[in-house]
């Protein structure tokens, strides 16, 4: 039976049919689905027929029958970050993550725990937390990847040196068969029919064909079937990459988890001495021994001196037993060491784990912003030998012109890397052949396994002969045909493999830059290379955000794949392939492409959290521009992408406007026509525009100024129209500093609501004008109060307008008002407030401009407690959208209002300096914020006087 090519281009209705008939989960073949599964977080890509999200074990089965009669192959897929290509496939694509997500049981006891795969590693940490265990095996996408996903790749992750791979802690598995039956696997179990015979014809291979080291992943591990070790056939299968069958439950050992940790931070002069020093650190049993080099950390973040480093984790019953076990193995490598550092502040280790948990994404960038890409993303040799393998590593690197970022498992002598190959042209695509070749006979050389982590998929397993011979290969071929006689498991991968330079994902994209009308000036300005941006690690898709970040709010609302920032990523890529080969063929018109960019609120928290930069928000706002040109918008890109306009109309007005609000027919006709959500408050104008009680305060003439005393407060469209309240207290704080507020022209507007809409060319014709009313103030320190106006001046200003300096050199002026503060008025003491403080940074603002300011000058003024992260869920026009009111609460429920709650008994002072945010607050929540300005000028008048300058 053939496979990989079945029912090209269409969809087989009779398949589909008897699918929804047999299946009680959803069965998905239109194209959405099918573009979201094309690719994993490889550089390979296949187009799946269709997608199943099975409830349960009985739906696997029924689907697993369903395809073996239309001789259609499956791909089982957990959360699709796996590296190497496997995740793909072009049958069925069962999603395992939808549905079975139970913690069927846990003993603590016995130290077990029964799972579906589809559960979510971080899921089963949490819950096994409590009996003082944890699930051994944590690579660095744990908050994300599947207990099915890690069976299947046989994962490991940073804690291996201490707790071993996934195979070291699956006790029993349930798998289902292509061919119909169900398998339990246990040590000393039979598996399928034939299998004892194939292992007793081969036992001087099986025993003499396999290298010894930590982290042999590669291939099958058919040594494990060997009677004197057990036979093992759990351990045989994990790492199988779906190609047998489909697990159903599996049955996981847990171990203890030491409840204080410290961190042990040691320096080296190059990675090649940090790697010989590794295995040096093992006898001293820490539970993790990480490697990584300076060319991969782009700030030092508190890093010892050293242009190498290893991070060594101890653990101990207490704080004080983990320190004095970091510090007896600072003693021990001191010698070889340049620095050393043990960290043992939780906060300060989370930073730093956080520089190794995000290279998977950081290292797709090289220093200079050029592209990288995995394909030897995890080659591992015996430890011992891993300082002149990198040293041979690199040499091979710089002979074929090749750049790379090494970092990982020092102490199991696994190695990751991406690679900054060039995989667009036909050349760059040899060159990739030709450095693979190399690169695994200089594996073998050194003793290694292809793969030390992630699995050969379709990246690796072509090359396995050079690792096992051509002899064990064939043996490979002959156990997948126990398993699957039908060949319809997740062909192309491990046996029969294909050719690592096939099906590459970036075959069908244009091969020119396509017209846009963003200047994506850390792409080159091409829209595909923005795209490329996402390669699939899937941090977008973390269920439980922590600290101040935001990524990505709609989908923790929705958890549909479609509304994660991957999700979109997936969907823009199939429609620039189009015609070329594209799921999605309509280009820029496609339905499909814009009802997933629907839910996004476009919080820009990608374009910081996302460890690759993909932004979103702007790859939303292109496309809308190009779907809704020469068409009619929806009346909401009319009422609200227009607010500006409408403001100043609507100025002279503000007090009948406001009484007619109040009139709930005319209030519901008013939000109907203009597409609001029925459920939505209308803000109330503002009696006073801020910029007219600001000139009648200080007289006419207040444009024009040469006293270096001024500060320019800019008048954004919300502080102007609907909370003037925040600019007069802007003020206040800054004649406190010594400064006289003025602001810098009339009629000013950033463009904010035009680029969230869409309404790109209306953009660039609205900031002209603000840029060429600013006249001679443009270079000067610019104040703004609003987050979102301060991000939209600092990048989408001059990424709309590359080519006119003018826009460059207002976003260089931008501050907030605590950076201007900071810089301009430096011996300015705040009042002392001592007050609780509670609410939300502003998306806009982490993600853009950044807190560090904020936070500093809250601590001056004695504001103690940290913000929430996230996105409130009004976001601007997002949440007033009629059909957006769900997913808006669902974000505000995520983590504001929780945290609002939460903290009132202590009767804290609720912060939030975006409008949306305080207008959120006070519809959901019923409770009132103020900006950071408002209570520090309140503080002023009523507080306890600051002292003097210093």
């Amino acid at each position: 039976m053939a496979f990989g090519k079945a029912h090209p281009g269409g969809t087989p209705t009779a398949l589909v049919r008897e699918l929804r008939a047999s299946v009680r989960g959803e069965v998905a073949f239109d194209a959405t689905a099918r573009a979201l599964t094309t690719m994993d977080a490889s550089n390979y890509r296949r187009v799946p027929l269709g997608v199943v999200a099975p409830r349960d074990a009985d739906d696997i089965t029924a689907a697993l029958a369903v395809c073996r009669a239309h001789g259609v192959p499956v791909v089982p897929r957990g959360g699709g970050t796996s590296i190497a290509g496997q995740a793909t496939g072009t049958g069925v694509v069962l999603d395992l993550t939808r549905h079975l997500r139970t913690l069927v049981d846990l003993d603590a006891g016995s130290r077990t725990a029964v799972v579906q795969p589809g559960v979510v590693l971080d899921d089963l940490r949490a819950a096994a937390a409590p009996h003082g265990l944890t699930f051994g095996p944590d690579p660095s996408t744990h908050s994300r990847c599947t207990i099915g996903g890690m069976i299947g790749n046989n994962s490991c992750g940073s804690h291996s040196v201490a707790w071993g791979t996934t195979a070291d802690n699956v006790h029993a598995l349930t798998v289902a068969r292509y061919a119909g039956d169900t398998l339990r696997l246990e040590q000393g179990a039979e598996g399928p029919a034939g299998l004892r015979e194939l292992i007793a014809g081969h036992l001087a291979l099986l025993r003499t064909g396999f290298p010894e080291l930590p982290r042999r992943i590669s291939g099958y591990a058919l040594d494990a079937l060997l009677p004197e070790n057990g036979p093992d056939p759990v351990r045989a299968f994990c790492g199988s990459e779906g190609t047998l069958g489909v697990v159903t439950e599996a049955t996981v050992r847990l171990v203890d988890s030491p409840p204080a940790r410290a961190l042990a931070v040691l320096g080296y002069a190059d990675e090649a001495a940090a790697a010989e020093a590794a295995p040096g650190l093992l006898p001293h049993h820490p539970l993790t021994v990480e490697g990584m080099a300076a060319d991969l950390v782009r700030e030092p973040a508190g890093l010892p001196r050293g242009a190498a480093w290893l991070f060594a984790e101890t653990g101990g019953a207490t704080p004080a037993e983990a320190r004095a076990h970091a510090e007896r193995l600072v003693r021990a490598a001191s010698a070889d060491a340049v620095d050393t550092a043990v960290v043992t502040d939780p906060a300060g280790q989370r930073a730093l784990w956080r520089i190794r948990e995000d290279a998977a994404g950081t290292a797709t960038r090289m220093p200079d912003g050029s592209e990288a890409w995995p394909g030897w993303e995890d080659c591992a040799v015996p430890p011992a030998r891993l300082g002149p393998y990198l040293r041979d590593f690199r040499a091979l690197l710089a002979e074929h012109g090749l750049r790379g970022t090494p970092y990982g498992h020092f102490g199991d002598g696994c190695i990751h890397v991406r690679i900054g190959f060039d995989l667009l042209s036909g050349a760059g695509v040899a060159g990739f052949r030709r450095f693979s070749e190399d690169l695994a006979s200089l594996v073998v050389a050194h003793g290694g396994s292809l793969s030390g982590e992630h699995g050969d998929g379709q990246a690796r397993a072509e090359l396995l002969p050079r690792m096992y011979g051509d002899e064990l290969v064939a043996l490979f071929a002959r156990y997948k045909d126990l398993w699957d006689p039908d060949g319809g498991m997740n062909p192309g991968i491990l046996a029969r493999p294909a050719r690592l330079d096939e099906n590459l994902r970036f075959d069908v994209l244009p091969k020119k830059p396509v017209d846009v009308a963003f200047g994506y000036p850390h792409d080159g300005g091409d829209f595909s290379a923005a795209v490329r941006r996402c390669v699939g690690v899937a941090k977008c898709r973390t269920e439980q955000a922590s600290g101040p970040s935001v990524m990505c709010p709609s989908f923790r609302a929705t958890g549909e794949e479609a509304h994660s920032t991957r999700g979109r990523a997936r969907l823009l890529h199939e429609m620039l392939a189009g015609t070329a080969g594209g799921v999605i063929t309509d280009g820029w018109r496609s339905t499909e492409v814009r009802d997933a960019l629907d839910l996004c609120l476009s919080c820009k928290g990608c374009r910081s959290d996302c460890p690759v930069g993909v932004d979103m928000a702007t790859y939303r706002a292109e496309f809308l521009h190009h779907h809704y040109r020469h068409r009619l918008r929806p009346a909401a890109h009319y009422a609200m992408g227009w607010l500006p306009r409408w403001l100043r109309l609507a100025a002279p007005l503000a007090r009948p406007l406001n009484a007619l609000a109040r009139v709930r027919p005319l209030a519901a006709l008013a939000k109907r026509l203009a597409g609001i959500a029925p459920e939505r408050g209308i803000p109330v104008l503002a009696r006073e525009t801020f910029t007219r009680w600001l000139l009648r305060r200080q007289g006419k003439g207040t444009f024009l100024y040469s006293n270096d005393e001024v500060a320019l407060l800019w008048p954004d469209t919300f502080t102007e129209h609907l909370s003037p309240e925040v600019g007069r207290a802007a003020v206040r704080v800054l004649e406190s500093a010594g400064r006289t507020a003025l602001t810098p022209g009339s009629g000013l507007c950033c463009g904010l609501t035009y680029v969230s809409t869409g309404q790109l060319t209306r953009a660039r014709r609205v900031m002209r004008r603000t840029l060429k009313r600013l006249g001679g103030v443009l270079g000067d320190p610019v104040i703004v109060l609003e987050p979102s106006c301060a991000a939209t001046l600092r990048t989408d200003l001059p990424e709309l307008l590359p080519d006119d300096p003018r826009a460059a050199e207002l976003a260089s002026s931008v501050r907030t008002l605590a950076e201007y503060l900071e810089e301009y008025a430096p011996d300015w003491q705040p009042p002392r407030l001592a007050r609780p403080v509670t609410g939300q940074t502003h998306c806009h603002q982490h993600a853009v401009l950044g807190d560090a300011a904020d936070r500093r000058l809250r601590e001056r003024a004695g504001l103690v407690g940290e913000l929430e992260g996230g996105c409130c869920g009004l976001a601007g026009n997002f949440g007033f959208e009629r059909g957006h009111w769900e997913v808006s609460v669902a974000c505000a429920e995520d983590r504001l209002l929780p945290a609002v709650r939460e903290a009132a008994a202590q009767d804290p002072e609720i912060l939030a300096d975006g409008f949306s945010c305080r207008t959120q607050l006070a519809q959901l929540g019923g409770v009132r914020a103020r900006h950071l300005a408002e209570v520090l000028a309140e503080g002023l008048e009523t507080g306890t006087p600051p002292p003097g300058p210093r």
